[in-house]
């Protein structure tokens, strides 16, 4: 997969393109289904599949204070998109200036940098000036700049439309069963390891510490099964998202523990996929009553990575 942080002209080396568009934030099922039709038009062309999307929220420009949580982070977005089989990742920063063009400037940059056979988006998609252009302008207007729109139905769980909103919410409240089944995948973190205090690897159980970023949606604290890939192979994990109550001064991040790895993670990025919870946070009187519990997490982590590891 080829990826973009610019626009420019794509019409030259990337034929018969079908793009998905959308802010895909957390690449849900109903996403996924967006995506997945675009790879499916451009391979009945033998094209090319593209995703065009932003690297940061409208909101975060256009009104901060009301700018969501946001699910996962653009390295999220690039990794599923380039599982899902696309070809073309174009995903540039939204700006006060982006945001300024009409709908048919948009459907016009549309026309020159991709010259698209097809445009695939959800029902909810706006664009352009004050989101004036929806999906409706598209069905209308689609031939006149040479592309066929296809606007994909709404992927339903209990009777509603699938939506990052919901995910938001079950992330919040610690339903990570529900979400993950919302997201079609494990709820996700991509991210930098940083230095962390180096107590975990005294007591026997080694840790990458990973930041919580203010603007990202998180689980509550408590200890999670995990599956961790670092250094290009999966491992099982447990995480820890939390202060650690049982040491003073520790600051709210994310501590994973990866079973059977060996090496020097610092600065290097690391995907954490959650795969259940094992507990709630909890401060111990002593480090043996720590470890022994750890212990007990890293038994019951193991029945979970038995089921979710990849072969």
């Amino acid at each position: 997969m080829q990826v973009y942080h610019k626009l420019k002209d794509f019409t030259q080396k990337y034929p018969r393109v079908s793009v998905a568009l959308g802010m895909f934030d957390g690449v849900h099922i109903g996403h996924q289904s967006i995506i997945r039709r675009a790879v499916e038009l451009a391979r009945k062309v033998h094209g090319t599949s593209a995703v065009f999307t932003f690297s940061n929220h409208p909101l975060s420009v256009l009104s901060p204070e009301h700018m969501p949580l946001q699910i996962g982070t653009e390295a999220l977005k690039e990794q599923q998109a380039c599982e899902l089989g696309v070809d073309l990742f174009v995903c540039i920063p939204f700006t006060r200036d982006f945001a300024q063009r009409t709908p048919e400037e948009f459907l016009a940059l549309l026309r020159d940098d991709f010259a698209p056979r097809y445009v695939v988006t959800g029902p909810n998609y706006t664009f352009g000036q004050k989101g004036r252009g929806t999906h409706r302008q598209l069905l209308r207007e689609g031939a006149d700049y040479g592309f066929h729109a296809e606007i994909c139905p709404a992927v339903l769980r209990g009777g509603r439309p699938v939506s990052s909103t919901r995910i938001r919410a079950l992330i919040a409240d610690g339903n990570l069963d529900e979400a993950n089944d919302f997201l079609g995948h494990p709820f996700r973190l991509v991210e930098r390891v940083i230095h962390g205090d180096r107590r975990g690897r005294t007591i026997g159980f080694p840790t990458a510490n990973l930041p919580i970023q203010p603007q990202a949606a998180m689980l509550p604290n408590g200890a999670y099964a995990v599956r961790v890939q670092a250094g290009g192979r999966w491992y099982g994990g447990m995480a820890n998202i939390g202060d650690n109550p049982t040491f003073a001064g520790c600051n709210r991040r994310v501590e994973v523990h990866i079973e059977g790895f060996s090496g020097d993670l610092y600065d290097r990025v690391i995907v954490v996929d959650f795969l259940a919870k094992l507990r709630d946070e909890q401060k111990f009187s002593n480090v043996d009553q720590l470890v022994r519990q750890l212990k007990k997490d890293l038994m019951n982590a193991e029945k979970v990575w038995n089921r979710s590891l990849p072969l």
